[in-house]
């Protein structure tokens, strides 16, 4: 491979496109130069000759210079920083402060610059240095440049998030559940908001449980077939109708005809009955078509304030958003395909389509704001019921390139390329997720806005997050479109702007934040996530003492980190019945999935699972002849052994349920996210089921016991 030059190299450099990193196994890896090229050329930097790198190095400094004020500047309570300003040179800089609460504040001090000025050809342009004052109260401010028009945003960030109050210094235990596979009596094929009101419910009031972590409950198109992955929405912006109750609707009860509603989820919940698989698409046709009945219904005058007040709180994001659903029911899923003069939500084309089809385009938008009402009520029983958090979401690193954000938000969305991960030791081949990652220039320039709502979204109804893949804000694997997962790169962000925004919403909402900081990380971040207060994630499997001793040797629990989420598997493994079985690996085999014979797979697998037998046993958890049931109870048990403040159980290990929801790096070879909650002999689950299972209720005592929270029964 030839070595890339040095323009292309600092081309690189400068806008945080990685030229080698250290791969899992810690050797140095080179970038090939085409990567490099088309990683650039996604952010808009044209870098394919010598000359266009020379050409986008000068313009990268124009840019700089030309600029006034930085796109965006960054503060934390407590603690002074710094910031430029670009002037002709010569003329003096001013500044005045305007804060969020409407005060203004000047005089800020001037530090020591050096630097020599900058030839804009037209004029000479000087920097100056000031400091950004450490009094300054936490919010979204504004920074003016006196004698201009020139603003820029100034964010005041928590220096470490607490804790919220409601948790204290407490452990805290929550089922971890994949809402849609969970479905009652009373459901529509699949789970919904009820059902995860009355799951979390059942185990605070039951079982003292402290928060429900669900998978993300954002978006899906509204057309078949509908994406059966969470963590591909259409949108992270808003929700998925198909979690919706219908007869949780108010208006629901000024139907006529009530009865051809149940008969729709009758006939719906008979299907699903018979369906080996969860079947979106036929839950969704009943469900739409029983809404399109409620929707018809008056509503009353409060209820029209309601409606009113919730459509100018979303603004035009959700506008943008239920014209993209209308266009998609009209044109299909894939505004790639639409019409030309459609395909940017700022066309004219496309206002003169959402005025032709305002009923369709309103009807989504009513569809959200039913969301918002039985998720603040879902949220709001679970507090109720004895919660500590109540319930915590899950966001998605990313969104389909052909759905509603990535048409949204197309500028600001790098194009080209998708994101994913690179090789690790249990997804040896890589991963593309096919998403759009965000562009960190663009960001920058709109001040992280499209970012911050995305966030504000997730913490609006719970009183945590879960933030998958959020070593994502640091850096993140780009591939170029058309490539493998192994011939990408990591491109850079501005990771005190995102984690700094994450921490400010967090704390206004009085929420407590978890990374998922699982797979390839670089030591420091870790340590700079608890710094600013989020928690990590602990997966007993991958949990490895590294200090020395043979490979694979279990961490012992006095060692697991105090500010973490821990659990003992994840969606991306089987349930840990069927993970015992050796299901993960056999899985993989049958899929071509893995890099190295079956047998040895095995064989390495099988150490790994008698070092954590040995562990248990070492700690007095494990008699010398366990059943799976008795081994499952004591790796949970395990976990309390940790420090950890959050430890969570799996519905599906309460269950004793055995096939995993994902198998990572498929898409249809394996029916990911379509597997319903089942007990280990196969037989469905219902909600009602899991209520009176034993195995289930002994296994959340055991949560309650080790984390000293007994339900009222006083476990």
């Amino acid at each position: 491979m030839t070595a890339p030059s040095s323009t292309l190299l600092e081309l690189a450099r400068r806008y945080g496109v990685a030229a080698e990193f250290d791969d899992w196994t810690g050797r140095r890896t080179a970038v090939a130069e085409s990567t490099l090229v088309a990683v650039l050329e996604a952010l808009g930097v044209p870098a394919g000759t010598e000359a266009d790198r020379a050409d986008s190095l000068a313009a990268h400094d124009r840019d700089y210079w030309q600029r006034a004020l930085p796109p965006i500047v960054l503060g934390r309570a407590g603690v002074a920083s710094s910031f430029w300003v670009h002037v002709t040179h010569g003329d003096p800089a001013e500044l005045t402060l305007l804060l969020e609460d409407g005060t203004e504040r000047s005089g800020l001090r001037q530090l020591e610059n050096n630097r020599p000025p900058y030839d804009l050809m037209d004029r000479m342009v000087g920097e100056a240095t000031f400091e950004l004052p450490a009094d300054l109260p936490l919010g979204y401010h504004r920074l003016r440049l006196d004698g201009s028009d020139t603003e820029t945003p100034v964010v005041i960030s928590p220096a470490t998030l607490d804790l919220p109050t409601r948790l204290g210094r407490r452990r805290a235990w929550g089922l971890a559940a994949q809402l849609y596979s969970v479905r009652s009596l009373n459901s529509w094929g699949t789970g919904d908001l009820t059902d995860l009101t009355d799951l979390a419910v059942w185990s605070a009031a039951e079982h003292g449980a402290g928060f429900i972590l669900v998978n993300p409950l954002h978006a899906a198109a509204p057309t078949a077939p509908m994406e059966p992955s969470p963590y591909l929405p259409t949108s992270r912006r808003f929700g998925s109708p198909l979690y919706l109750r219908v007869e949780a609707v108010p208006e629901f009860a000024s139907v006529r005809h009530r009865g051809r509603i149940r008969a729709l989820r009758t006939a719906v919940n008979k299907r699903a009955d018979r369906s080996p698989i969860i079947d979106r698409d036929a839950a969704w046709q009943a469900k739409r078509s029983a809404l399109e009945q409620v929707y018809r219904v008056e509503r009353s005058a409060g209820r029209e304030v309601a409606y009113a007040a919730y459509r100018t709180r979303q603004g035009r994001s959700l506008d943008d958003f239920a014209v993209w659903c209308a266009l998609a029911e009209h044109y299909g899923a894939d505004w790639h395909s639409w019409p030309h003069a459609l395909q940017h939500p700022a066309n004219p084309e496309v206002a003169d389509f959402a005025a032709a089809n305002a009923h369709a385009v309103d009807f989504h938008r009513w569809l959200q704001w039913l969301l918002d009402e039985q998720l603040t009520a879902a949220q709001a029983t679970a507090v109720q019921a004895g919660m500590e958090l109540g319930v915590m979401s899950d966001l998605a690193v990313g969104v389909d390139p052909d759905g509603a954000d990535a048409w949204a938000l197309q500028d600001v969305l790098a194009l080209g390329v998708t994101a994913g991960a690179p090789p690790d030791e249990f997804n040896q081949l890589g991963q593309d997720w096919s998403q759009p990652p965000w562009r960190p220039d663009r960001l920058a320039q709109q001040a992280y806005e499209p970012f911050r709502a995305v966030v504000n979204m997730a913490l609006r109804h719970s009183g945590g997050v879960r933030i998958d893949h959020i070593i994502g804000m640091f850096r993140l694997w780009w591939i170029p479109k058309g490539a493998a997962p192994t011939e990408g790169t990591y491109v850079r962000y501005d990771h005190d702007a995102m984690i700094g925004i994450i921490a400010l919403e967090a704390h206004r909402a009085r929420a407590l934040v978890v990374g998922e900081d699982l797979g390839t990380v670089e030591p420091w971040v870790r340590d700079y996530l608890r710094e600013r207060g989020l928690f990590g994630t602990s997966i007993l499997w991958f949990e490895s003492d590294e200090s020395g001793g043979p490979p694979g040797k279990p961490l012992p629990a006095e060692r697991w980190r105090e500010y973490c989420l821990s659990s003992v598997t994840t969606h991306d493994l089987p349930p840990t019945p069927g993970y015992l079985a050796g299901e993960h690996v056999r899985l993989r085999e049958q899929l071509g999935l893995l890099t190295r014979p079956v047998d040895q797979e095995l064989a390495a697998d099988h150490t790994a699972q008698a070092a954590w037998l040995d562990e248990l046993r070492r700690v007095g958890l494990l008699g010398p002849d366990p059943d799976t049931d008795q081994i499952v109870a004591a790796l949970y048990r395990y976990l309390g052994r940790t420090p950890s403040k959050l430890l969570a159980l799996s519905l599906a290990d309460a269950v004793g349920d055995v096939r995993t929801q994902n198998q990572p790096g498929t898409t249809d070879e394996y029916p990911n996210w379509r597997i319903p909650l089942a007990g280990p002999d196969g037989r469905r689950l219902l909600l009602e089921d899991v209520f009176v299972d034993p195995r289930a209720a002994a296994l959340c005592d055991v949560m309650a016991t080790i984390t000293g929270n007994p339900g009222p029964a006083g476990v």
